[in-house]
């Protein structure tokens, strides 16, 4: 779940990096495919859909949160969110190899659709797989790892790392990483116990 916040912040913030080279990147592609170069109003328009369409992935994800964690419980809910993540890292890093700015703009909304279940999912399955004494500490995880998220986010922006035109896909494309590390560790954990009895009514196992 950590993790799965982590992305949100690494989301929020890496975009930011890149923003001249995408936006010459739809002028050019918009010239290759009509002939014609685009107006400064529809570049913007285009790069302004891009930065606001993450928002309404958040919107639908948070959306769904509440019915897939009481349809498949906590656990299984933050594994699911793992796969709009990594469509969405695959549509935005592929986008320049595609010559396609609307992969990107559906590569946001997918990585959206995590965020939004991730910030919502998280706090559940955290809140109520920790020890009472240690609840309030694991219940901020959230923020801790969403502030995380957006400082790596920038660093790995910075010109000396992945800020330059050439790798901006590559930067795109990095919020795989920690979709990747959920993936691989939340497998082995427990489920939460409220779900456990509540929904599932297992007693045995919730003990």
């Amino acid at each position: 779940g950590m993790t799965g916040t982590f992305h949100y912040g690494l989301q929020v913030s890496i975009i930011n990096s890149p923003a001249e080279y995408i936006q010459s990147f739809i002028h050019e592609t918009w010239l290759k495919r009509y002939g014609s170069s685009p107006s400064a109003e529809m570049v913007t328009l285009m790069w302004s859909l891009i930065v606001s369409i993450y928002s309404i992935g958040g919107l639908l994800g948070s959306s769904c949160a509440g019915f897939l964690c009481v349809r498949f419980g906590r656990k299984k809910a933050m594994l699911l969110s793992n796969i709009p993540a990594l469509l969405g890292a695959a549509l935005m890093g592929l986008s320049r190899l595609c010559g396609s700015f609307e992969m990107i703009i559906a590569g946001r909304l997918f990585s959206g659709v995590c965020g939004g279940l991730t910030q919502n999912v998280h706090i559940m399955y955290a809140g109520e797989c920790a020890p009472r004494k240690l609840r309030g500490l694991i219940a901020i995880t959230a923020s801790t790892f969403s502030a995380l998220g957006k400082f790596v986010g920038f660093a790995l922006g910075l010109r000396e790392v992945l800020g330059v035109e050439a790798l901006w896909p590559v930067l795109l494309a990095a919020n795989a990483v920690p979709v990747l590390v959920q993936l691989l560790t939340l497998p082995f954990f427990p489920d939460s116990p409220r779900y456990l009895l509540i929904d599932l009514k297992d007693k045995e196992a919730c003990i």
